[in-house]
């Protein structure tokens, strides 16, 4: 054998021979073994589909993929829990919303919450093969419950309390919000199912609106419309009213009640009914008694009363034919160090008779302030009314903080609505802080005092040079618009006015003239 062998080896086509024959033996048998896969392959079901989690909208239509593979001998069944679906081609449930589609894909329509959980697609096998579809129905916000209803009505003082209950999944956010309004805690928006307010009052009343969210669909939401019972709350719009004789007068009373008081006037004691002098009117919350042609007697005190089923409230009004209060007009800081001219200005429907000015230099750290009662009365002496309408006093003011006080007849009368005056104050303190306040007297007595008004003497009196003017090469009309402080050195006169501008700056040119 050996021999076979060695001669075998030694020729060169018996070698080549050989290596054929083991070739194609091996190629045999990767074919059987390949075959025999195929055949195996070709028998044995399989799912192409994969298990999957499917979200639908409540109202949709659901579709479960179940696409298989060599079933051909085999039943492919859907179940959902115990209860059978469809087997083979053949629906077995009776629900008619489900069907099979595209094969043995599983669809049902018209989608409700009920229809969520575990859908199984299952190969009838000896060892049964399936895969689990998961679907889970989004369901919109839907508002179930508000505690208090649609409407409430609570006390003033009292609490309350409104629950929001909502649906929906995912599980809504609920909110709480205030139509045209914030919430009474200063929020625009409260993220919680429950509203609580303490003390209720007529400013929390109100539309309050619960939303509910969850991102599918449209946000739900509920109203709830909240009425404060509380007693009448009354407010004046001007506790003075300022008329005169003849004239027409209005007092307006701004009540508040629910429900809804009613409102009677009295002049003093007294109810007043509706004449032909005498209108009451109201507009919403607006009452207002209107008094014609006024009379001497009809000044004096008025009183609103308001009156509904849980209390009474009173408000007091006058009517006054006293001038309003003054209002200061002059600049804050004066262009002078030793003297200010102050002016005012006073509405009264009555001519002014007399004016009377109160002014202290404003107290350091380590003075006495002294209130206007305790100032001392000054001797009206030396006292000079100019043409312009102005007053101006020769007085030294001791440097003490202590109020001083001048009475100023007002002099000629005025018929005029808004009259005013002035006064130059003289002998300050340079560089110096000072208050001022005034009153005005006609002929049905003394206004109230005015505010306090603060002004500031300056270090330094502020002059102007004419011909630095000049030299400056000021325009004619920017000349005559110059309302400029003169200076007399020899005479000591002293004038502001626009008046006498035009003269002076004659006057300097022909010294200025005659000097080059």
């Amino acid at each position: 054998m050996a021999y076979n062998l060695l001669n075998m080896v030694s020729g060169s086509s018996s070698v080549v021979g050989a290596v054929k024959f083991l070739v194609i033996l091996s190629a045999v048998a990767q074919f059987k073994t390949d075959a025999h896969a195929q055949s195996l392959s070709k028998s044995e079901p399989m799912f192409i589909s994969r298990s999957e989690t499917f979200k639908f909208v409540a109202g949709e239509t659901i579709q479960l993929p179940c696409e298989v593979a060599n079933t051909e001998n085999y039943i492919v069944a859907w179940k959902r829990g115990i209860a059978i679906l469809s087997a083979g081609t053949v629906k077995v449930t009776p629900d008619p919303r489900v069907r099979l589609v595209n094969g043995f894909s599983l669809q049902i329509r018209d989608a409700v919450p009920q229809d969520g959980g575990d859908y199984i697609c299952q190969i009838a096998t000896l060892d049964p093969r399936e895969i689990t579809h998961t679907v889970e129905i989004l369901v919109p916000p839907k508002i179930n419950h508000i505690s208090s209803g649609a409407h409430l009505q609570v006390k003033k003082g009292a609490s309350v309390r409104i629950e929001c209950s909502a649906s929906g999944n995912p599980t809504p956010n609920i909110t709480w919000t205030r139509r045209n309004n914030i919430l009474p805690n200063g929020e625009e928006r409260l993220y919680s199912p429950i509203l609580s307010i303490e003390n209720m009052d007529r400013h929390k009343s109100g539309i309050y609106i619960c939303q509910a969210r969850n991102g599918v669909g449209q946000p739900a939401s509920s109203q709830v419309v909240l009425h404060v019972l509380y007693p009448p709350e009354i407010s004046v719009e001007t506790p003075v009213v300022y008329s005169g004789e003849g004239e027409e007068a209005m007092l307006v009373c701004i009540v508040h009640g629910e429900a809804q008081p009613e409102v009677t006037w009295f002049k003093e004691t007294m109810q007043l009914d509706t004449t032909e002098r005498h209108i009451m009117e109201n507009r919403g919350s607006r009452h207002t008694l209107i008094i014609r042609k006024v009379h001497l007697q009809d000044f004096g005190n008025y009183s609103c009363v308001a009156e509904n089923p849980l209390g009474k409230a009173r408000q007091t009004l006058a009517l006054s034919g006293k001038p309003n209060t003054a209002v200061f007009r002059s600049a804050p800081i004066s262009q002078y160090k030793d003297r200010y001219n102050i002016s005012w200005t006073v509405d009264s429907h009555t001519p002014v008779e007399e004016f009377k000015l109160f002014f202290r230099r404003v107290p350091q750290g380590h003075e006495i302030d002294n209130s206007i009662e305790q100032s001392q009365p000054l001797q009206h002496q030396g006292i000079i009314y100019s043409q312009r309408g102005g007053y101006s006093s020769g007085h030294h003011w001791p440097p003490r903080s202590d109020w001083r006080d001048v009475v100023l007849p007002a002099i000629p009368l005025s018929h005029h609505f808004t009259q005013g005056m002035s006064y130059m104050i003289r002998n300050l303190d340079p560089n110096q802080q000072y208050e001022a306040k005034v009153q005005a007297r006609n002929r049905y007595g003394w206004s109230a005092l005015s505010e306090s008004f603060e002004f500031s003497t300056s270090m330094n009196d502020e002059y102007t040079d004419i011909a630095s003017l000049i030299n400056r090469g000021l325009s004619d009309s920017e000349m005559r618009d110059l309302s400029v402080t003169f200076y007399s050195r020899a005479s000591g006169l002293l004038i502001n006015s626009r008046r006498y501008f035009p003269i002076l700056l004659q006057i300097s040119i022909f010294f200025i003239y005659f000097s080059m």
